[in-house]
């Protein structure tokens, strides 16, 4: 692909993929040669699905839905994943930087009231390129990065400008857990500095007439057993990044893929665990989506 019509960023984005350093596990996959790392997608994205969305936050929703752009792989290996077919088992189609600038053209013709990218991180070249592309033509929607947070400062760096909404989980607190459940023992403090980078480009979540436009929204999903951290993570939330920091406890937890190998994360959280952290988070003041 000709880089030449690109912007600096998004040239540096795309020299990160080969050998592939994009992501917080640098495995230097050559990646334009078809070679895949943990990911285990090539160079250009797969993409399992294109749609509105009507199950998201109410808040990135509206009225025409949110314009859902499913990616197959992903840098995290969680075993309780709800998505495994997708990020584990990559089902989907190749396509080019045109074709997914199209797609988003597309999701906004038909009144998506924005641009949902669901696990982009090791996709975030040929996102940020399809991104220039569309705007050229017209893209006028917001842009959300809908990541699971295991993300490098460095690249996030390079999408300034590109994103409006962050949207990333905070999974964990504790090494040792996200080490267990999601090969990533660095989780915790590659997280915590991906979410000030995220706030650093676009501060507090904004709304206007009940639809998001701008900012940092967190998604924290509650584990039994408190395997999550929590209270840590809202701490961090409200005393290192912001304390209008906009936060969706979520409560959906069940055991998928391989959660029933392990025994603390065999049964869903029960009613007493959800709402000891949505009110841990509303005591801190952060603003907790219902």
């Amino acid at each position: 692909m000709d880089l030449a019509r690109f912007s600096d960023n998004v040239r540096q984005l795309w020299e990160k993929t080969d050998p592939c350093a994009l992501c917080p596990r640098r495995c230097q996959a050559h990646r334009h040669a078809d070679e895949v790392g943990f990911c285990g997608i090539a160079a250009l994205p797969v993409v399992s699905s294109v749609g509105p969305h009507f199950g998201e936050e109410s808040v990135l929703v509206g009225s025409g839905g949110s314009g859902t752009i499913f990616f197959a792989g992903c840098n995290l290996g969680c075993v309780f994943c709800q998505n495994y077919e997708i990020s584990h088992l990559r089902g989907g189609r190749r396509i080019s930087v045109e074709q997914l600038a199209d797609a988003m053209l597309g999701l906004q013709q038909i009144g998506c009231v924005n641009i949902n990218f669901v696990t982009p991180t090791h996709v975030a070249a040929p996102i940020a390129a399809a991104i220039e592309t569309a705007r050229d033509k017209g893209l006028r929607i917001p842009t959300v990065y809908n990541t699971g947070g295991y993300d490098c400062v460095e690249a996030l760096h390079l999408l300034e400008g590109l994103i409006d909404i962050y949207m990333p989980d905070v999974k964990y607190a504790d090494a040792t857990v996200a080490a267990e459940l999601s090969a990533a023992a660095d989780y915790p403090q590659v997280c915590f500095a991906a979410v000030k980078e995220m706030h650093r480009q676009v501060g507090d979540l904004r709304i206007e007439r009940g639809i998001a436009t701008r900012g940092l929204l967190v998604r924290h999903l509650v584990l039994p057993e408190n395997l999550a951290g929590s209270v840590e993570v809202i701490d961090f939330l409200a005393d290192r990044i912001s304390p209008h920091t906009t936060i969706n406890v979520m409560g959906q937890y069940r055991p998928c893929y391989q959660a029933h190998a392990h025994p603390k994360i065999d049964r869903q959280p029960t009613a007493d665990e959800i709402a000891s952290v949505r009110e841990c988070a509303r005591a801190k003041g952060l603003t907790v989506l219902d």
